[in-house]
Order: C-alpha cells, then sequence, then structure tokens
C-alpha cells in the first residue's frame, strides 16, 4: 500500500536536500515540493551570526540598494584609452582580479600578445611572448626600448573588459555617465564572435579588425554620438528585456535599438559611403555589440552602491581566467578571491570540454546588476546557446531572489507578471543558503590563440563569499565595539 492509500487523501510534503526520498515519495503519487537547501559551510556559523547581529547591516543595505537602483547610464562619447585614461606604451588593462603574466591563463596570455602587436610594440608573438614573461626590455625584434609591460585590472581603473578585458592605448573606448550620481566608466568596443583578442586569438585577421576598429569604427562612432547627444543606455536595457534579450549572453534586440538611436546622426554626418556600409554592417551583423554598454551600465550601478559600511551588498563580480574575485559595498576595494570554475554548455565545432579554459571576463558585472543569468527568464532562447530549457530560464531567475536584496523596477520580466530582476546580490545569503549566482557566460579555448570555443553556465566558488563573509564579520565586531553607525 502506498503512502497515498493509506493516508486516505491527497498528501503534500516539503522536502529538502535529499533527492532520493523526494523521488521516493513522488512515485507514490505523493504532491513534492522541492526546496534547493544545503547547510551553511562548516565554520561559517559565527561570521554569519556577527553579520546578521550587525546594527548597521539593516539601514546599510537599505541605502546601497537605493543607490544602486537609482543609478543611470548614458552614452556620452567613445574616445581612445590614451585619451580616456591615459594609458601609455606597455600599460595594458586586463579583466578580473590582479594577476601577472606568470599566473595568467591561455586566453589572458594571447589577447596580452595581441595587445603588444596591435601597438606596435613587437613584431612577432614570439617576441611579446618574452617579453612579457620578463626577457627584459627590448627582447626580440620590434619590442619597445625601456619600457617594462604594466598589468592591472580594469576594475581599478573604474571600468570593465569582456573575456580577457585586454585595453591598450590605442583601442577605443564607450564612456559612459550616471546622469543621477555622477560616476563614469567605460568599456571596449566589442569585436564580435569567434577569433577574436576577447577569447585570446591574435592573428592576423584580429589585429586588421582592430586597426579597422581604431582608423574607423571608433572614429565615426564618436562622431554620431557627440552630434546626436547622450544615448539612454539604461532605457535600452529596460526594453530588451521585454524582447528577448537577457544582456549577458543575448544582446540582439539591444544592438539594433543602439544602431537605431545613433543612425540618423550617422547619416547626417556625411560619411564615405563604403566605410559607412561596412560600419553600419559590422554593427548589426554583431549581436554582442551591446554588450559592451550593458556592462559599463552594470559596473555605474555597483559603484553607486559600494562603500557602505555594514552593507554586504555584492558589488563586483569578476574572472581573469586563473582567479574569480568580489568585492563588497561594506569592504571598499578588497578582493575575495578563489580558483575560477570552468563553464558547463554547449561548443562550436571541433570543441570540447578539455578544451574550454576557466571563466573569464568582467561581464558577470551585469549579473551583479540584476541582469544576466539572473533574467534568463526573460530570454527563454537562451537556453539553446548554453544547454539549458526554456523552463530552467524561468527557474534560474526565480531562485536568484533567494539572494538578492531587491527586485529592480526598471528592468522587468514579462513571463514573471513584469517583476522585476533580482537584483544586489546579498553575500551573507549566498552562505547562508548555499545557492550562487547563475552566470551566463561565453567560453575561451584554454591555449592561447584559440579563441572562443563555446558558451554555457558557471557559478562562482564559495569561498569569495565565505572570505568577503569572515571579513563583514571582523568589521561588524569592530564597529559593535566603537559603537560605529553607518
Amino acid at each position: 500500500m502506498s503512502l497515498l492509500e493509506e493516508s486516505g487523501s491527497p498528501m503534500k510534503v516539503v522536502t529538502a536536500g535529499i533527492a532520493g526520498f523526494a523521488d521516493d515519495l513522488a512515485a507514490q503519487g505523493v504532491a513534492v515540493t522541492r526546496v534547493d537547501w544545503r547547510p551553511p559551510p562548516p565554520g561559517t556559523e559565527g561570521d554569519l551570526a556577527d553579520v546578521a547581529l550587525d546594527r548597521r547591516r539593516g539601514e546599510a543595505n537599505a541605502l546601497a540598494v537605493r543607490q544602486m537602483l537609482a543609478a543611470g547610464c548614458e552614452l556620452v562619447d567613445v574616445r581612445p584609452a590614451h585619451e580616456v585614461l591615459g594609458l601609455a606604451a606597455g600599460q595594458f588593462l586586463h579583466a578580473g582580479p590582479p594577476i601577472g603574466w606568470e599566473r595568467a591563463s591561455g586566453p589572458l596570455r594571447g589577447a596580452l600578445i595581441g595587445a603588444a602587436l596591435f601597438e606596435g610594440l613587437c613584431e612577432t608573438s614570439e617576441a611579446a611572448e618574452a617579453w612579457f614573461g620578463g626577457a627584459g626590455a627590448g627582447a626580440g625584434p620590434g619590442a619597445a626600448p625601456d619600457i617594462a609591460p604594466e598589468l592591472t585590472p580594469c576594475h581599478h581603473r573604474g571600468g570593465v573588459g569582456p573575456m580577457a578585458g585586454v585595453v591598450s592605448p590605442s583601442m577605443w573606448l564607450f564612456e559612459v555617465r550616471d546622469p543621477a550620481g555622477g560616476g563614469t566608466s567605460w568599456c571596449s568596443l566589442n569585436e564580435g564572435l569567434g577569433k577574436v583578442l576577447r577569447y585570446g586569438a591574435f592573428g592576423p585577421e584580429v589585429i586588421e579588425r582592430l586597426r579597422w576598429m581604431a582608423g574607423v569604427l571608433g572614429p565615426m562612432l564618436q562622431r554620431a554620438v557627440r552630434r546626436r547627444g547622450p544615448v539612454d543606455v539604461k532605457s535600452i536595457i529596460a526594453q530588451m528585456l521585454h524582447m528577448g534579450d537577457e544582456g549577458h549572453n543575448r544582446n540582439r534586440a539591444g544592438t539594433l535599438m543602439l544602431l537605431r538611436e545613433l543612425l540618423p546622426s550617422l547619416i547626417e554626418n556625411g560619411e564615405d559611403s563604403r566605410e559607412f556600409a561596412d560600419v553600419v554592417r559590422f554593427i548589426s551583423g554583431n549581436d554582442h555589440f551591446f554588450l559592451n554598454l550593458v556592462m559599463p551600465a552594470c559596473k555605474l550601478a555597483g559603484q553607486a552602491a559600494a562603500g557602505v559600511p555594514g552593507s554586504t551588498v555584492v558589488t563586483v563580480m569578476a574572472r581573469n581566467g586563473t582567479d574569480f574575485g568580489i568585492q563588497t559595498s561594506g569592504t571598499g576595494d578588497r578582493w575575495f578571491t578563489a580558483p575560477a570554475n570552468t563553464p558547463v554548455g554547449l561548443f562550436l565545432a571541433g570543441y570540447g570540454a578539455d578544451d574550454a579554459n576557466p571563466d573569464i571576463g568582467d561581464s558577470a558585472i551585469t549579473e551583479t546588476a540584476g541582469v544576466g543569468g539572473f533574467a534568463m527568464a526573460a530570454a527563454p532562447a537562451i537556453a539553446r546557446l548554453v544547454g539549458g530549457t526554456a523552463a530552467s530560464a524561468v527557474a534560474t531567475t526565480r531562485l536568484m531572489y533567494e539572494i538578492t536584496l531587491a527586485e529592480n523596477p526598471a528592468f522587468t520580466v514579462p513571463a514573471l507578471d513584469f517583476r522585476g530582476t533580482p537584483t544586489a546580490i546579498d553575500a551573507g545569503r549566498v552562505v547562508r543558503t548555499g545557492v550562487l549566482p547563475q552566470i551566463n557566460t561565453g567560453m575561451a579555448g584554454r591555449i592561447a590563440g584559440t579563441g572562443q570555443v563555446g558558451a554555457g553556465l558557471v557559478t562562482p566558488p564559495m569561498e569569495c563569499f565565505t572570505q568577503a563573509l569572515a571579513t563583514l564579520a571582523e568589521h561588524a565586531r569592530e564597529a559593535e565595539s566603537s559603537g560605529s553607525e553607518v
């Protein structure tokens, strides 16, 4: 006799953590509600308690959330990095937390090699590799004399870089501004998919494309933006979520809406007809072009929420291909890092799991601000790209509400009755529930020069959050002893 027959009435059971028990009940016709719960990592109980008892936390998180949600984003200019950031020859920016050449992953090394070739610092990839490896200034043909390479995270300069995130002085950048809080940020221009620098490729076609972007695309976009005036990027993000994009791995609608905003100015500027056609063809044929504006928009939101003592809100998630790092509002610019996980998903023809590099890129800033993987319910078609289902996309967004503090009224999801996307990750909730942020991402080949090998899903290592929690708990104890307030 089954449990259902024995009870004489429909039975409803909630299960947590034990899949086999739930499966057995379901096989007997019992209505089972499965709760994805697991105990906090061992040794975190004290830190969780200290953070929970921090008198500053409620007000601090409310302030950080208000500022994150209020942040806007306008595209205000397009300029080369040496103008925007003052980058000089031999200075390179990269994605993720700080790292040197000796620990750099294959795709990051490949992108740095490509940037050195693009800048004319080295004539061959072998010379560039020797130069970055410390063989000395002037090592190999074409290496710049008396210059040593300098690597700095994009986040340390207030911006973001997709995948390897490498930026060199001659590369052009989108410049964005937060009209609400006055903050600024930037991101490089998107090269497209496949054999591109950000995925670690550095062949002749990569360098040729970068030179065209610096010589034609960037200057033409600059003239268009300056003629038109600021473009409301946040408004486009809000609209694209209603059109099947989630803002990380799918940006088709956003790209076409950006082009719509810029086309009149491009036409009115009287550009060379062949160059104009090339630019329009490049942007319209590059579904990810708008990603490089979603990213700095989300960086502005993270910046707005940063620096609030006692706040557990995550303001940065980033990866360099070796390490995954996070920052929280209450701990400032300090990085909490652990080895990056490798994405799981679908591969391009000829590639498999052994070809994929661990997670890389600053584009997880999108999930940090409530889009990307947190908005998968808005983009069911993304499931075909990353290896999931439309139902799992909706379930993922629902799950992310468990670890966030707010619903973003600007970014709403039609499939959830226009509920705001889950926004403002709470480091404490991540540790307490065991639910990790879901990130949609591309996959770079682990060998320098390979390029893109696929796309998939990945989560951060829990160690990043337990480290952050420990520091937040330490700050809470210090605040309690000194009587500090927000």
